[in-house]
């Protein structure tokens, strides 16, 4: 069977990944690419690798244009896939609409207004869709259990997806303090969009690193926190998690690693913290907990739709190091995007996805 597919923000990096993994796809069949300022060119001309769709000419990002598709990713800004997405809703009911931005993502219209609401009340909130990490541990299964039939989905954020593989488990068996979690990532530029940004010209990058987003006020803080506190059973909002988040920006194009300290709970087995990743990740494709000894590199996941993960105690901190990677534009985006789509759709959910890396 052959899904009808619309990808908006097909210029960008992340439609631009959608549309590469969808090539792939025996089932996925892009019929139309929309773009605003470039609406009218071809889409070689702005995205050259995707040779099997360089002479599909973009249309405008209009809900009437993207109507009428089995399937609808939008891979706008934050702020753009909302009030197009109300649109759709009366246009393409039928429709399954897949959100690559954070329009969709929080549930608690508080923290929405506060790091995506630019000055907007919380009634503004575009309100939540069906959240498309199917890996999740929750306390009485996997977030994939919700996806099944979905039809509108919200794709994680990809920092929130490094995190949130990484710990999720250790919190939902209860190996560690939920009061007491610190989180440093090192993030490829893609991460920010391929709009011209002064601070991620190569000249300001290479050779550098640098945080950003420091002290608790990145956009992706309240939504780390909405899914560790789902995996313990709280309050999205007000739950007992207290993250310390801060993201480095690094000189690689693509690719998160991300490494998370926690306290370690009183009585807890060094060993349980092991057995706690690896039974949570045992059947799964696409996340796996390295042999032990043998540390994540984003160089394995370049390209593929794969979350490595690995973890040390230190003993004499009493905490417990949890390192993960990803390829952002990926397992962090795009690829986790076209797994959700498989699982809503009912087809196998490898469908057009590889665990395969690129290297050197």
């Amino acid at each position: 069977m052959s899904f009808s597919v619309a990808v908006s923000g097909a210029t960008g990096y992340a439609g631009g990944e959608a549309l590469r993994l969808a090539a792939g796809h025996p089932e996925l069949d892009v019929r139309t690419v929309t773009a605003n300022s470039n609406a009218g060119s071809l889409l070689g001309e702005h995205q050259p690798h995707l040779r099997r769709y360089a002479n599909m000419q973009l249309q405008g990002t209009t809900a009437g244009n993207l109507a009428g598709h089995d399937v609808i990713f939008l891979a706008l800004p934050h702020g753009a896939s909302g009030a197009i997405a109300a649109e759709l809703e009366a246009t393409s009911p039928g429709s399954l609409i897949v959100d690559l931005g954070a329009d969709h993502r929080l549930v608690d219209a508080a923290s929405w207004a506060k790091f995506y609401g630019q000055g907007l009340p919380k009634s503004h909130h575009p309100g939540s869709w069906a959240y498309g990490l199917p890996e999740l541990v929750l306390p009485a299964g996997k977030q994939r259990e919700t996806l099944a039939g979905a039809t509108r989905l919200a794709v994680p954020g990809c920092n929130v997806t490094a995190v949130t593989v990484a710990v999720a488990p250790l919190l939902a068996a209860g190996a560690i303090d939920p009061a007491d979690l610190v989180a440093v990532l090192a993030n490829g530029p893609s991460g920010a969009g391929k709009s011209a940004k002064t601070h991620l010209l190569a000249s300001e990058i290479l050779g550098s690193a640098s945080p950003y987003g420091v002290g608790g006020v990145h956009r992706h803080q309240p939504e780390i926190e909405q899914n560790l506190n789902w995996s313990i059973g709280a309050d999205p909002a007000s739950g007992p998690i207290r993250l310390s988040f801060t993201p480095t920006l690094v000189p690689m194009a693509r690719g998160i690693l991300a490494t998370i300290s926690a306290k370690i709970t009183a009585g807890t087995d060094p060993v349980a913290l092991r057995a706690a990743l690896t039974d949570a990740y045992a059947d799964e494709a696409f996340v796996s907990v390295l042999p032990d000894g043998q540390w994540p590199s984003t160089a394995w996941t370049l390209g593929a739709n794969s979350a490595l993960i690995q973890l040390a105690v230190d003993e004499r901190a009493g905490r417990v190091v949890v390192t993960s990677a990803i390829d952002n534009l990926v397992k962090g985006t795009a690829g986790q995007a076209i797994q959700a789509v498989n699982i809503a759709l009912g087809i196998p959910e490898t469908t057009g996805l590889s665990t395969q890396g690129v290297a050197p």
